[in-house]
């Protein structure tokens, strides 16, 4: 892989990248470090990478990288103000209106309650441009099993959360 590949799969897959990694640890700050960490990591790793492969490989990394975070973040909390601080109101836009913060946050809340496997596969889905075959080389799982996830997510989603407000 040349350091222009390189560049131009930045160019094309950062902004969905963060939105992926966001939506895994809710932070932007966080998000954006992530990604530039994949990245970093990609480039390391370029004399064994195929163009071919390399946007799940992309997003494996990312999401990785944003699952370890998830897992430190929640042992520094034992030991931390930062349970405290989210307790309290945590990071909002100051524009954001309070109908929007509940909707947001009840979403989220949905979202967190989804099991790993059914997270990860809406996640993706939703708001990568990866195909199902490509998100189950992410996730190492078939192509069938992606959709079929994608499915009970959605469902389960539609439970907790119920019919959306107009």
């Amino acid at each position: 892989m040349r350091e222009s590949d390189l560049e131009q799969l930045y160019a094309r897959l950062e902004r969905p990248l963060v939105n992926v990694v966001y939506r895994w640890l809710w932070s932007m700050d966080e998000a954006q470090d992530v990604v530039q960490e994949a990245f970093v990591r990609l480039w390391r790793m370029r004399a064994r990478v195929e163009l071919e492969t390399v946007e799940p490989l992309i997003y494996r990394i990312a999401i990785n990288l944003a699952s370890s975070r998830r897992r430190s973040r929640r042992l520094w909390r034992w030991v931390s103000l930062d349970a405290i601080r989210d307790q309290a109101g945590g990071e909002r836009p100051a524009d954001e209106t309070l109908e929007a913060r509940d909707d947001r946050a009840e979403l989220r809340a949905a979202v967190e309650r989804l099991p790993k496997d059914l997270r990860a596969v809406a996640v993706l889905t939703e708001l990568s441009d990866l195909t199902y075959p490509q998100i189950g080389e992410v996730l190492s799982i078939p192509a069938g099993t992606v959709g079929s996830r994608r499915n009970r997510a959605l469902k389960r989603l539609r439970e907790i959360l119920g019919e959306p407000r107009r």
